[in-house]
């Protein structure tokens, strides 16, 4: 919980997904809150981990035997504090929004400024001049809150970084007025079709064809826009993960494992590509056009919500030998959630979703078994490859064009580093960063915010790693459905996130610097349809592996059945969470319906949630929930945010962190397993496609940001054999490769 009352707020959380026991280790210890409230002796872990070898959403863990009403205002010219008094007068505040003054400057109205030549003018043409006037002030004027202000958005500010030109803006001829709009404007989509935009918060939107690179739209009055510095520390993260979308999930999109029997993206696409009828995978990318559209991002803002988390998978990138994913589609959505934010005025957070051979061996790394990143025979070339990635994906949202809008950059999400031991994740770590900075160069507003996931180490495992590195923030995922189940109602459990959760984050803050809950879920208890993975039930009926009944999961997934009473105590448990995690991205945005046409884990659902009464109206509501008497106190200091001194790494920690480990984890030395050589051409990711009313080109960048990284990508030595990438027996011997 931060400084901020009116900005911070603890609701309940559950357990990160499908997170179990790691090699028969005791759980995690958890975030405890600092508040009120009795603290957690023994601070139950962020992910929940239980006392079994089955993993948290579901899925068996590697080497198991199973393998509020009314809107809140803000001042706008109070920047940076959204604290909210219900009874203090409100300041008095200008009739228009600030942003129309800028406007106003761009784009006065013609008449004004030809005023000296109509007083000079013959009066025989004066009559001619106030026509053309009265034709071309509507043209620059735009409707907001009912008031006609000639007005236009602000130019876009582009960051600087190194190697590639920032965008220009090729003008245009269209009326104004169909570029940005508040609440209640009328929204056009590509296809021609309109919504009525909703947005409470003093929001806009802002899209011209002629200049689609404009950061001028503001998700809310308090959110900075596009163009402004996201002031981290201070501005608070409320996003929400758009979870199952590029990266599909059973317990996210039901029905289509239902319907195929399969437990993983891996055997959903085999299964689908054998289908020739129902489309193959082409039935992948209907899922990518109409799970989560433009019209998702617009009601994201309307929420209060000011970023997006969007997990992306490898295969977005390429595909190798046998893997069956749908190669390179993934990244022409991805490019269409770009658009989208931008429209909103929303952030992006790049979540590295499923690296080559899984990072943790659960289904939402792309094939549910054993890890096979950094552990193993392949560990060390499966790391090569994701660096590779990782670069690959940096020198994209470095560029100019796009770093305003994608502001983190998520390069692992959730690898287990108790497994693969975190002296080696501290290095993969350290070498993903030089490659990031690399792509962007250093300073604030040079490419990414670099998120790294706890590896289930815990967040004060990371206390004071790499105290100078630009811009880095360290992510943990909180939940508490997954652990051994808890027969107390969602009435007694309202406050629990503040006694786990917030304390840790307020710790984290001072020790490490910017500190996320990368995920989390309304969940209590692990009903839902494929929560735990396809097929596994659930402990709280007694389903899941050799779980003890608790109770039975109808109530908990039949919403329409929730009382006024339980959605209230609900929406609590969700501010509390909310206080008590500070900066947070709810897991997830949308559930689509199961086999049966009904959406089965309604826990999970944001958008369900808000639509139903129990997710916030206003999540700034969330502010003091925890009663947090010993909050963490801002700022950031200026090293951690790209100032003074940031990126002067120490020659001791880079000897320390430096690149590759001298040894894998079941795999052994280096030289003795499998290594990829560095001699293939770097794939360069595909860039959007605009063209101008008067049909210019409009420069979307190259792909790549800093021209002067050349090195070339690690593929396989075509004299030497190699296991399986995706090897499901850690613990056979590799074959020798002499000319390595």
């Amino acid at each position: 919980m931060s400084a901020h009352p009116a900005d911070d707020f603890t609701p309940e959380y559950a357990p990160p997904r499908f997170l179990g026991t790691i090699d028969g280790q005791n759980g995690r210890d958890s975030l405890v809150t600092t508040s009120t409230h009795p603290q957690s002796d023994g601070l139950s872990s962020v992910y929940a981990l239980n006392n079994n070898p089955d993993s948290l959403r579901g899925s068996p863990h590697p080497g198991s035997a199973a393998a509020l009403a009314s809107p809140f205002r803000d001042d706008p010219r109070s920047p940076g504090d959204d604290t909210f008094d219900p009874s203090a007068p409100l300041s008095t505040l200008s009739p228009e929004p600030r942003f129309l003054s800028d406007k106003q400057a761009a784009y006065a109205d013609p008449s004004s400024r030809s005023r000296r030549r109509r007083i000079i003018a013959i009066s025989a043409i004066a009559a001619l001049i106030i026509i053309i006037a009265a034709i071309v002030v509507p043209v620059v004027t735009i409707k907001h809150h009912g008031t006609t202000k000639s007005a236009a958005a602000k130019p876009s500010s582009q960051s600087s970084t190194a190697g590639a030109a920032s965008p220009s803006s090729t003008g245009s001829t269209t009326p104004k007025s169909t570029f940005t709009g508040g609440d209640g404007s009328t929204v056009k989509m590509e296809d021609g079709t309109t919504f009525v935009y909703r947005n409470a918060f003093g929001g806009n939107w802002y899209w011209n064809p002629d200049d689609p690179f404009n950061n001028s739209a503001r998700a809310q009055s308090w959110t900075p826009a596009l163009n402004e510095p996201f002031n981290y520390g201070i501005d608070h993260i409320r996003g929400v993960n758009l979870g199952g979308w590029l990266t599909l999930e059973p317990f996210i999109t039901p029905s289509y494992y239902q319907k195929y029997g399969a437990v993983d993206e891996w055997t959903l696409s085999v299964a689908m590509a054998a289908d020739a009828a129902a489309g193959g995978l082409t039935q992948l990318e209907n899922h990518y056009k109409t799970f989560i559209t433009e019209q998702d991002f617009a009601e994201i803002a309307s929420a209060g919500l000011n970023f997006v988390r969007i997990p992306l998978p490898f295969w977005a990138i390429e595909t190798r030998a046998n893997e069956p994913f749908l190669a390179k589609t993934a990244w022409k959505y991805f490019l269409k959630a770009i658009q989208w934010a931008r429209k909103y005025g929303l952030r992006i957070n790049l979540d590295f979703h499923a690296l080559p051979g899984s990072q943790n061996g659960w289904n939402h790394s792309g094939r549910l078994g054993t890890v096979n990143f950094l552990y193993g025979p392949m560990g060390y070339a499966n790391a090569q490859r994701t660096l590779d990635y990782i670069r690959i994906l940096a020198e994209f949202i470095s560029q100019p064009q796009y770093s305003d809008v994608v502001a983190i950059f998520g390069i692992a999400n959730e690898p287990f580093g108790t497994t693969v031991g975190q002296d080696v994740l501290t290095k993969f770590y350290f070498e993903a960063y030089n490659i990031v900075r690399t792509a962007s160069g250093i300073g604030a507003g040079k490419g990414p915010m670099i998120s790294y996931h706890d590896g289930f180490v815990g967040m004060a495992g990371w206390a004071g790693w790499l105290p100078t590195a630009d811009r880095i923030a360290i992510d943990t995922h909180p939940y508490l459905c997954f652990g051994p189940q808890n027969p107390a109602p969602m009435a007694a459990r309202v406050q629990e996130p503040c006694g786990n959760w917030g304390a840790t984050l307020n710790t984290s803050m001072g020790a490490f610097g910017m500190s996320i809950a990368g995920e989390w879920s309304l969940a209590i208890n692990d009903c839902g349809t494929f929560v735990n993975g396809a097929g596994m039930g659930a402990r709280w009926d007694g389903t899941f592996g050799d779980a003890v009944r608790t109770g039975d999961c109808g109530p908990w997934l039949d919403y329409g059945t929730w009382s006024q009473d339980l959605k209230t105590q609900t929406q609590q448990f969700a501010l509390a969470s909310m206080d008590a995690l500070q900066n947070w991205f709810f897991w997830t945005w949308k559930i689509g319906p199961a086999a049966d046409g009904k959406i089965e884990s309604p826990s999970w659902s944001y958008q369900l949630g808000f639509r139903n009464g129990w997710m916030p109206p206003d999540p700034r509501a969330a502010a003091g929930v925890c009663g947090n008497a010993n909050p963490w106190q801002p700022p950031l200091p200026a090293v951690k945010l790209g100032g003074a001194g940031a990126g002067q790494i120490p020659a001791n920690l880079q000897q320390q962190y430096a690149w590759p480990p001298a040894a894998i984890l079941k795999g052994g030395p280096l030289a003795t397993i499998p290594q990829y050589q560095a001699t293939g051409q770097i794939p360069v990711l595909a860039s959007p496609v605009f063209t101008s009313t008067s049909g210019k080109p409009i420069d979307a960048g190259t792909g790549w940001n800093n021209p002067q990284d050349k090195a070339l990508m690690a593929v396989p030595n075509p004299n030497c054999p190699y296991l399986t990438p995706w090897q499901e027996d850690a613990f056979v011997v590799p074959p020798l490769c002499p000319a390595q």
